[in-house]
């Protein structure tokens, strides 16, 4: 079984080198669904292939954020690039899956032979992306898409950890989003490479403007120095009618261009790295080991002794951790 498996996958990988889409579709739901049984095929496609360039686009709900993505695409596109779009979805509790569909919101450029569109759940991991994340980015690299756009589900500070994946990263907001973004500032102005000040027509665009610039110039005030910093842009849009859509992706080359003269792209290639395996290590831990303790009979017994206040869940803990210990070596 298992060499039937391997050959398998050897092809699959020559076919995920094709660009074939249906190929590539499929390899994504192994990863979603049998992360363990996929690592073969992960590890050649890695060895073999160079990362994509990588733009994030967060942004509180509602503010335009796909159709803005799809006019973005729609620009590399006619330039000539192969893009895909990894769209990330809240997970549904019952089902595990994406909820929201952002096909739906990309009609544009969703029937684009050089557009490849997979939406992903964040299946409750803390910073909202799910580990198989990199991994899609990995077989879509291969794939040949030399732009790869990672779409979050909101702003919040669970979900700005997409700065450690992406070389650029999009926040997108509106001018009535200002108490959303005041709340979120902190993680924002780490998280922000462009602001995109979407939906510019708004009667509050000026006063979202202020907002804005004041939030960069407090975020100015330290850090490296001026010649050797990104001045953080804030770029006015109307997607739907794709106003300012040339200016955005002209800014969005310029910051490429910025990381590739500094020797940065992609950004922090090293952290992304570290959090992938830390990631992966999570997973094996989990599954030799914690699952199960969870079905032991000693796990249940030291449940009981909690409750009943002969020991305490800290005390349990280290026992826990020193029987690891000892099991690890």
């Amino acid at each position: 079984m298992r060499k039937s498996w391997q050959n398998k996958m050897k092809i699959t990988a020559e076919q995920v080198f094709a660009g074939e889409e249906k190929v590539i579709a499929r390899a994504i739901s192994l990863i979603e669904n049998e992360r363990q049984q996929v690592f073969p095929l992960l590890k050649e496609l890695y060895s073999r292939s160079e990362l994509a360039y990588l733009l994030g686009v967060t942004g509180p709900p509602g503010s335009g954020k796909s159709t803005l993505v799809a006019k973005i695409v729609s620009g590399w596109v006619r330039e000539g690039n192969k893009v895909a779009v990894i769209a990330i979805d809240p997970t549904s509790e019952f089902s595990g899956g994406a909820l929201l569909g952002d096909r739906i919101r990309m009609d544009d450029i969703s029937t684009n032979k050089d557009v490849f569109i997979r939406s992903m759940a964040t299946r409750g991991y803390l910073g909202g992306l799910n580990p198989a994340i990199f991994d899609t980015v990995v077989v879509l690299s291969a794939a040949g898409y030399k732009k790869i756009v990672i779409e979050t589900v909101g702003v919040g500070q669970n979900e700005i950890d997409i700065v450690s994946l992406a070389d650029t990263t999009l926040v997108v907001t509106v001018p009535e989003a200002g108490d959303e973004v005041q709340a979120f500032k902190a993680g924002l102005m780490e998280a922000g490479d462009i602001f995109v000040l979407n939906k510019a027509d708004h009667p509050e665009v000026n006063k979202m403007e202020l907002v804005l610039k004041q939030m960069l110039r407090l975020g100015n005030t330290a850090g490296e120095q001026a010649e050797n910093r990104w001045e953080v842009p804030i770029v006015k849009t109307i997607a739907t009618t794709e106003k300012g859509i040339a200016e955005l992706n002209k800014t969005i080359a310029e910051h490429q261009e910025f990381l590739t003269e500094k020797g940065e792209n992609q950004k922090a290639p090293g952290k992304i790295i570290s959090n992938h395996l830390i990631h992966l290590l999570e997973e094996s831990l989990k599954r030799k080991y914690l699952d199960p303790l969870k079905e032991s009979p000693a796990f249940a017994k030291l449940l009981q002794e909690i409750a009943a206040k002969k020991t305490d869940p800290y005390s349990a803990m280290e026992e826990l951790m020193a029987n690891f210990k000892e099991r690890l070596g």
